[in-house]
């Protein structure tokens, strides 16, 4: 068998697991709750189909398109950020579009490092953001976070022990898996931590509009400065509820932004078209839709919660994303949380992620995805309540 290097840098997917085990369940016709990927079930609202179906049915859009995303989607994209945080961007050189968040910020990864590069990533975290360092031939240095921990004290330690010196710092707020948000003085600490140690900065900001009780996200890109120093990525597919469409853009440093327009250039030829001309009409047009599948994730983050709660495990209602990131009980705990996992679907017909799938540091937590009704929320509590006993 031929040996990748490259892929064996990669380690077992640690999800795949419990995914397995689900769909051997399910052969067997068992009826699965499936709170495990993030995969947003609500459908996009239909103005955006619709201009999709209309766009799609013109031959002129079936052409290659643009692989930095047509003009006047860049120009949405812009307009978008003015309207929402009242940053200035340049359409033409700190802008592009990208195939969700994950691929663009896999492919600016590989354009910035090479082998031998460190990277620091936050643990836990979501996967693509150490992977994708390690894809591209760096070394990754996992930076713990959590609520005993303090981040920036980490993060110059971190620095201290490592040689030769971080060349990119990846981080995400409103955090995904663990749910924590923070208020604008911590970008700005970033931003200033990255020019005195002369570091690069990736902030993931896909979950800016799903926030909860009163709490709004900031952009790191508002914090003056912060384009000296990193971009921003964001997704549409949580607030729009297109995952499947894969739109996202990236924002920020030119030389960044130059960095992956010329990599993406010789990978692909853009997005279909009508995908694009469909994501302009969802960022100019009424965003009442967004609010409604905002309140809808409330909704569900309400019913898990309280339920877990009811039960008798002890878990505070996130402020933002799609998940919620719970403790495995106490007793439960020596399990880890693969083995847990497994229990809960194996007696509880539940599925949920394994912390550990997200980092060392995220081994004694499961993290519940809020993507089925509230009627199947209740199913997933019961089978959870059998387990715990």
């Amino acid at each position: 068998m031929a040996e990748f290097a490259r892929i064996n840098r990669l380690p077992p997917y640690v999800f795949a697991i419990v995914n397995d085990l689900k769909m051997q369940l399910r052969r067997k016709g068992e009826d699965i709750v499936d709170l495990g990927m993030g995969n947003p079930d609500l459908a996009t609202p239909q103005h955006i189909v619709d201009k999709l179906v209309e766009a799609a049915s013109k031959g002129v859009n079936h052409r290659y398109s643009a692989s930095k995303g047509i003009p006047n989607l860049r120009k949405a994209i812009c307009d978008w950020y003015k309207r929402r945080y009242n940053v200035d961007l340049d359409p033409e050189t700190e802008a592009i579009a990208t195939m969700g968040a994950k691929e663009g910020l896999s492919h600016l990864a590989l354009a910035m490092l090479s082998p031998g590069d460190v990277v620091f990533s936050q643990d836990p975290t979501y996967p693509i953001h150490p992977y994708s360092a390690i894809i591209a031939g760096a070394d990754v240095r996992r930076v713990p976070i959590g609520l005993d921990r303090d981040f920036f004290e980490d993060l110059l330690t971190a620095t201290r022990q490592t040689w030769p010196l971080p060349k990119l710092l990846i981080i995400c707020y409103p955090h995904n898996p663990t749910t924590a948000v923070v208020e604008p003085d911590f970008f700005q600490k970033i931003v200033d931590f990255a020019k005195e140690h002369n570091i690069w900065v990736i902030h993931d900001l896909a979950y800016a509009d799903l926030c909860f009780d009163g709490y709004r996200p900031s952009s790191m890109l508002e914090i003056p400065g912060a384009r000296d120093v990193g971009v921003e990525f964001f997704s549409m597919s949580k607030s729009y509820s297109m995952p499947g469409w894969r739109m996202g853009f990236c924002c920020g440093n030119k030389a960044m932004v130059h960095a992956l327009t010329r990599i993406k250039s010789y990978l692909d030829y853009g997005i279909f078209q009508p995908i694009q001309i469909a994501s302009i009409i969802a960022l100019n047009g009424p965003q009442d839709c967004v609010q409604e599948i905002v309140d809808i994730y409330r909704d569900r983050r309400d019913a898990l919660v309280e339920g877990l709660n009811r039960i008798g495990w002890s878990v505070e209602k996130p402020r933002a994303t799609m998940f919620v990131w719970a403790k495995i009980p106490e007793e439960f705990r020596k399990m880890g949380s693969v083995e847990f996992s497994k229990l809960l679907l194996q007696e509880g017909r539940i599925a949920v992620s394994p912390g550990l799938g997200f980092g060392h540091y995220g081994d004694d937590h499961v993290r519940f995805a809020l993507v089925e009704n509230r009627h199947r929320i209740n199913q997933a509590l019961r089978g959870i309540k059998k387990v715990l006993g």
